[in-house]
């Protein structure tokens, strides 16, 4: 079964985020008075062959905690889907 997978990863909120501080005071100074905070991170999309949603999770799970992120200072959320692809 083809899955999708995309996995949010985003710093810890203890972890200073100098990008997401950069974009604030940018929109700040754009006029945009109403953000009150922003936190910056990224999106990785993929697609996988697996058994079941259970052996895909643990799959993603284990790329997560392997190479995907640093579980030092970065957390991450999962949303699997069934993929369109054939």
């Amino acid at each position: 079964m083809m899955f999708d997978a995309k996995i949010y990863i985003s710093l810890r909120e203890s972890v200073s985020d100098p990008e997401g501080q950069t974009i604030y005071k940018s929109l700040k100074r754009m006029g945009f008075q109403s953000v009150s905070k922003i936190r910056t991170g990224k999106l990785i999309h993929l697609t996988l062959e697996e058994d079941s949603a259970d052996t895909a999770k643990q799959a993603i799970t284990t790329m997560c905690e392997k190479l995907l992120t640093n579980p030092i200072i970065e957390d991450y959320q999962l949303e699997l889907t069934k993929s369109t692809i054939q």
